[in-house]
């Protein structure tokens, strides 16, 4: 079973949040799981035209910076985003995200 590791969100920078989000298939990723906040994706259920070595990179940025987490659930790897605890270090990111 893979193990996903998790920055603590008191070590999630505005930096890195940012860099994170400068790619566009990963604010892509971002808005599509924000469009349905209450229920986790396998990476797979998100319309991305990439290769999965690629989508897995783009997760792996996204889940280092601090934005998403990531559960396994049987076979699946679940993620969602870290909506309440980045809204509390970052207020306002989440709208910002979903208006642009």
């Amino acid at each position: 079973m893979k193990k996903y590791r998790h920055p603590e969100i008191k070590n999630v920078t505005l930096a890195d949040v940012m860099q994170a989000l400068a790619d566009p298939c990963r604010i892509k990723i971002v808005r599509h799981l924000l469009n349905e906040p209450e229920r986790p994706f396998a990476c797979n259920e998100i319309p991305l035209r990439i290769a999965k070595a690629t989508r897995s990179h783009h997760f792996d940025v996204l889940r280092t910076s601090g934005l998403i987490q990531t559960r396994v659930e049987g076979t699946k790897s679940l993620t969602s985003l870290r909506q309440a605890e980045i809204e509390k270090r970052f207020p306002g990111l989440w709208k910002l995200i979903s208006r642009s």
